[in-house]
């Protein structure tokens, strides 16, 4: 299936998401002392220095889709943008990537200092829980926010990203089966895209058990394509566009697919992926579409 991307609707959910971040962070963050301070802007260094607001525009795309209004979706949506924002301080960190450049400017911990920094990314992932635990919103039931807040919770800790991180620190140096470096990108980067995904689906009466399962398999697959791009993007691509350093999983000796695979085996698999997310969305009407384009965004990205 040939799906062209209309860019518009990428920038307007993303300038939707950067006008709410900041405003949860005002509402929830008030400084009382000097030192608070400094945490406090070291968390919106975190959340507001750019970004591609992959996560929210899917929350968005998911409620056009099902037609829940957008302004619904903000608050769950950006809760999970915290969460991811707080995941990239922490994978900066030297105990971890060791990275410099995020997004084309110094790292947290570059600039705040790692102490602050993993504070910081602290801070930032309890905050995430703490507005969606707050969030008012008759369309929303009760029973549905504590699903919302056990969907990030699993996304995020030990049954998602935090393993996932933990398996790609001691797959370091060693060469697995792509059936385990798929399983590792699944949890690392698949469970926070598809709570993007699916989070959208709580608000409401929610969609049928058949297009559930649909969105949940189209989530999925994105998720892996997400991370496949990505390694393909660390060989073919350089700093500045990345906004982060090139080559830096080669130079870590990470798992990768181009690694495992080929670039070439590597561009193959993430095609196979992007169609097998289309597929998922077969026969659904043209709602749906920017979930489509969405797939073919992150299939044809360059950043």
């Amino acid at each position: 299936m040939n799906v062209v991307v209309k860019p518009e609707f990428l920038s307007r959910h993303k300038e939707r998401a950067d006008s709410v971040l900041p405003k949860l962070l005002d509402v929830s963050l008030v400084a009382a002392s000097d030192s608070m301070l400094e945490l406090h802007s070291a968390m919106r260094y975190a959340v507001t220095n750019g970004g591609k607001r992959i996560r929210p525009t899917l929350s968005y795309a998911t409620a056009k889709a099902l037609g829940v209004p957008l302004d619904a979706v903000d608050v769950p949506a950006c809760a999970i943008e915290m969460v991811h924002a707080y995941s990239l301080v922490h994978d900066d960190l030297p105990a971890m990537d060791n990275d410099d450049l995020r997004r084309g400017l110094p790292t947290c911990h570059k600039k705040f200092g790692e102490a602050m920094a993993i504070l910081a990314g602290d801070a930032l992932q309890a905050l995430a829980f703490t507005v969606l635990s707050q969030h008012q919103d008759d369309r929303l039931s009760p029973t549905n926010k504590i699903h919302m807040i056990e969907l990030l919770g699993q996304a995020s800790g030990a049954a998602g990203m935090a393993v996932g991180q933990a398996i790609d620190l001691a797959a370091v140096g060693k060469k697995i089966p792509l059936g385990q470096l798929e399983e590792m990108h699944r949890h690392k980067t698949g469970m926070l895209i598809r709570a993007s995904i699916m989070i959208s689906t709580m608000i409401g009466a929610g969609p049928d058990a058949d297009v559930t399962a649909r969105l949940s398999r189209f989530a999925n697959d994105i998720g892996l394509l997400f991370q496949i791009v990505d390694d393909i993007l660390d060989v073919v691509s350089d700093t500045a566009t990345l906004g982060k350093p090139q080559g830096a999983d080669n130079a870590l000796n990470k798992p990768t697919y181009p690694a495992l695979l080929g670039l070439e085996g590597a561009r193959k698999h993430a095609k196979m992926t992007h169609e097998q997310a289309l597929e998922q969305l077969e026969g659904l009407d043209d709602g749906f579409d920017e979930l489509r384009q969405i797939s073919t965004f992150i299939i044809e990205r360059t950043y």
